[in-house]
């Protein structure tokens, strides 16, 4: 058999788009219902249809395809569902955009018009999101892909919404709402940005109505004050008690409104004196509905002054009539004067527009029953959140909650399944049109406009996608799901509501375990946003670096929760991780004898038998032990920890010092050379199926790799044919030896502390030179003697000695409680060593002196943004841990003069 041969170096662009081809072809990704297999489901938060890949999609989705591989390789029946959101407003928005560059809006085209044109828009951009996932290996059942405006969903949201309707759980009433008046349409709070706007604080004079006085109150909304219909004090306000049901003129209108005590009033803030406009405010409207007031809109939905004004400020838009009103009340002295204040004002998330809270008829979801299960379902520890820290915030809305406003005068969308009839004002709640009812014949019958909340449909998502409201298989066995992993801005949105639904549709929780993401932000720490230009597009990084490496870079970056700071060159390691698996490889290829056959090993079983040598024994124990660690580490959501000491082992255990210590049996006979080969052979296959989860593309050609070199031996079953199929490494304990790894990493740091001796005195890598450890004969001076041929090949010795004393005039380390020694004499000219080390110790004590000086500066401290206050901090201590080293050089050299 030829010999096998690989590239020079690792080749992203060669690989990707073939074997993710392969795997799709071959139907790795899809589900699969069997009996007595346990099931393992992720729903993909689906991305809007709208969206383009983000660096926050590349960490969400890599931890759900790294959990997805390690439960396949694990035997689960894995369902990854992946779909996208019809995104009602934002879709909306992108179609109109393109209308009002043809000098069109949607009401030219009417609304089944713009809902096809909707439709043609998503034919055609909508998936594009999906695509990219495919870029870093995602490996969802495409073949269940789901859209929430899908038929089958579409009926899913009428069922939901007609069972709710009935149970009196749905009702239409007047109420405060976020309206947006450029798009026309309720939002609901979660969907309102809130900014810190610089603004002013103006304070009016309201004259009471017998001409004794007047009273002050001051607003951030000085166009609102036309609607005011009260003026609120604290009952327990000695100042205004007398004036209790007396009244005020309302400048501008003289209309006499009431003074009215309510506790809401904090009679320590300003005059103690508050405007009540309870059609234009959510806690004047509650005022308002406490005291019987009059509700004046005087801001129409189109965010213009309505006809309830004085006519000096109708049809105004809210900017102007602020002006005007404002000029008006100062020309008849009722100004009493403007502050400059900062306000928090809540805007449209999506498209920047100021929302006016506005009275408004809408549909509501009575929230507070419906929230009762799904607060027992965490606090009972059914649904657990990772980090736990979560579960505080979530108890608090849901406490909290408020009845949910769910229609939206929008045309994308799914349509509220209520009629009207026009002769009898009756309403008809019903799954299909009741036009065709013989109860209603000859009688007109209209559909409610309105459409309902994105999310009405979105907390349907782990039941609807499998078929609900039908009886489906996959309902059976994929219903409830397992995982959740999702950002934490979407608790309230999402989270919580996907629990609420199905606590009331099937009386368990959707899922088990929900993690919660950071957020990736630059290298600076700030948030990634297009307006900063810091946010690097995902695909430019993989064609860069490979998917892989962006896969490892961010997974092993990212802390449990917390948020990750990403910087492109980054990507740098994991490509360098990829190489090194690599160059590894290629090294065991090419001391395979080219005469062999096939060169069999068992692919089920990575290691059948315990090895005899000594230093496979480390590496089959150190492998077994790193998978008890990565297995602990995943089901405990550590991802970082998990990818981290995979590489950990990788890198240093197997690549450094493994394939290092058996080149010599690789030089030596063919029994010895087929020997190493054959255990080193089984320690890589480990290790592939160990990192696949993690960087599937390098792992799936170096697994090609060994299937060649062993073919005869691989079974046909397709389990084996790639490495996702295959088994994940399954913990041996029979074959972990902790003393072994002891002995080991003893080694590895009395080389690497004879390799750091001979770098800072500056002996030629090429020198053989004495060494030794101090240590006393006995079981642990046998125990070194084992390992003494080890340590002299891998530090470069030309001795290695056991000594119970440390020669005079030697640099020395201790490591584990063990003193490592170099002898000096002969190897360096110790005067000339000595000064120059108290020059590079004069010259680190000078910045030493400057650093502490900077963090002794209160200026420096308080101002500085403290990411680089930290890195002053972190300087200083390595600063300080190599001055300490160098002063110990300096006295063991001082003491060989």
């Amino acid at each position: 058999m030829p010999r096998i041969e690989l590239d020079k170096a690792y080749s992203p662009s060669a690989v990707e788009t073939r074997l993710y081809e392969s795997w799709e072809q071959h139907g790795y990704f899809r589900a699969q219902i069997r009996k007595g297999h346990k099931p393992y489901v992720i729903m993909m938060p689906p991305p809007n249809v709208t969206g383009m890949l983000t660096l926050g999609h590349v960490l969400n989705n890599s931890l759900q395809d790294l959990l997805i591989r390690w439960r396949r390789m694990n035997g689960d029946d894995v369902l990854w569902l992946p779909g996208t959101d019809h995104a009602g407003i934002a879709t909306q928005i992108k179609v109109e955009d393109q209308l009002a560059k043809e000098g069109l809006t949607r009401h030219d085209l009417g609304r089944e018009k713009l809902v096809q044109r909707i439709w043609d828009w998503r034919e055609n951009y909508g998936g594009i999101i999906l695509q990219q996932l495919r870029r870093i290996g995602a490996s969802c059942d495409w073949s269940r892909t789901r859209f929430t405006m899908d038929h089958d969903l579409s009926r899913a949201v009428a069922e939901i919404f007609v069972r709710l309707y009935n149970k009196g759980l749905i009702y239409r009433g007047k109420r405060i709402v976020n309206w947006d008046p450029d798009k026309q349409t309720a939002l609901s709070d979660e969907q309102v940005e809130y900014r810190n706007v610089a603004s002013s604080l103006w304070h009016f004079r309201y004259p009471l109505s017998d001409g004794s006085g007047h009273l002050i109150v001051a607003t951030t909304r000085p166009e609102t004050m036309l609607g005011d219909t009260a003026v609120a004090v604290h009952p327990g306000d000695e100042r205004y008690r007398h004036l209790h049901g007396k009244f005020v003129k309302l400048p501008l209108t003289n209309r006499l409104i009431p003074i009215v005590p309510d506790d809401y009033v904090d009679k320590e803030f300003g005059t103690g004196c508050v405007k009540v406009t309870p059609a234009h405010d959510p806690n004047d409207f509650e005022i308002g509905n406490r005291h019987g007031l009059e509700f004046l809109i005087v801001i129409g939905p189109d965010g213009k002054l309505t006809n309830l004004v004085p006519e000096q400020f109708k049809g105004l838009d809210r900017k102007e009539a602020r002006r005007r009103v404002v000029a008006a009340l100062d020309e008849i002295g009722c100004l009493e004067k403007i502050e400059p204040y900062t306000t928090s004002v809540g805007h449209n998330e999506r498209t920047g527009t100021v929302i006016e809270p506005l009275l408004s008829e809408q549909w509501f979801v009575r929230m507070q029953e419906l929230a009762q299960p799904a607060i027992a379902a965490v606090r009972e520890g059914r649904v657990r959140f990772h980090p736990e820290h979560w579960e505080k915030t979530y108890f608090h809305w849901l406490e909290n909650v408020r009845d949910w406003c769910i229609s939206r005068q929008i045309w994308w969308g799914h349509r509220i399944p209520l009629w009207t009839v026009q002769e009898t004002g009756e309403i008809i709640c019903s799954l299909d049109d009741p036009s065709s009812d013989p109860r209603y014949a000859g009688l007109t019958l209209v559909q409610d406009p309105d459409v309902v909340d994105t999310w009405f449909s979105s907390w349907l998502w782990p039941f609807s996608t499998l078929g609900w409201p039908e009886q489906t298989d996959d309902l059976a066995h994929f219903f409830p799901s397992t995982t959740l992993i999702t950002a934490p801005d979407i608790i309230f949105l999402w989270v919580a509501r996907m629990i609420i639904a199905s606590e009331e549709v099937f009386g368990v929780a959707p899922f088990t375990d929900v993690y919660f993401t950071g957020l990736v932000r630059d290298m600076q720490g700030r948030k990634m946003s297009k307006s900063l230009g810091n946010s690097p597009d995902p695909i430019d990084v993989i064609d860069t670096y490979g998917a892989d490496a962006l896969r490892f870079t961010i997974i092993s970056q990212t802390p449990r929760g917390g948020d990750i700071r990403f910087g492109s060159e980054m990507c740098e390691h994991g490509r360098n991780f990829a190489n090194k698996l690599w160059n590894a490889t290629r090294f065991l290829l090419m001391n395979v004898p080219e005469q062999e056959e096939t060169f069999a090993f068992d692919p089920v079983e990575i290691l059948p038998s315990s090895p005899e040598n000594l230093i496979d024994q480390w590496i089959t124990s150190a492998l077994f032990t790193c998978v008890k660690d990565v297995d602990r580490a995943l089901t405990e959501f550590r991802f970082a920890d998990a990818a981290r000491r995979i590489y950990s082992f990788v890198w240093n255990d197997f690549c450094d010092w493994y394939l290092e210590l058996i080149k010599v049996r690789l030089q030596g006979s063919p029994v010895e050379r087929k020997d190493a080969l054959k255990h080193a052979l089984g320690i890589l296959h480990g290790i592939v199926r160990l990192l696949h989860p993690v960087m599937p593309f390098v792992t799936e050609e170096v697994y090609q790799t060994l299937r060649k070199l062993s073919q005869s031996t691989w079974p046909a079953n397709h389990r084996y044919q790639s490495v996702m199929m295959a088994n994940y490494p399954p913990y041996q304990a029979s074959l972990v030896d902790s003393n072994v790894e002891s002995q080991f990493s003893k080694l590895q740091d009395v080389v690497n502390a004879i390799r750091n001796i001979r770098g800072e005195l500056r002996i030629q890598p090429a020198s053989r030179i004495p060494a030794g450890i101090r240590i006393d004969h006995g079981r642990l001076g046998k125990e070194w003697e084992s390992l003494a041929d080890y340590v002299i090949r891998l530090a470069g010795l030309s001795e290695f000695e056991m000594n119970a004393n440390r020669p005079k005039g030697s640099a020395s380390a201790v490591v584990q409680g063990i003193e490592v020694y170099v002898p000096l004499h002969g190897l360096i000219d110790v005067n000339a060593e000595r000064a120059r080390l108290k020059k590079e110790d004069d010259r680190l004590l000078k910045i030493i002196d400057g650093t502490r000086a900077k963090l002794s500066n209160p200026n420096f401290v308080e101002r500085a943004k403290q990411d680089v206050v930290d890195a002053e901090r972190e300087k200083l201590s390595e600063l300080e841990a190599a001055h300490k080293k160098i002063r110990n050089f300096i006295e063991e050299l001082e003491a060989a003069l």
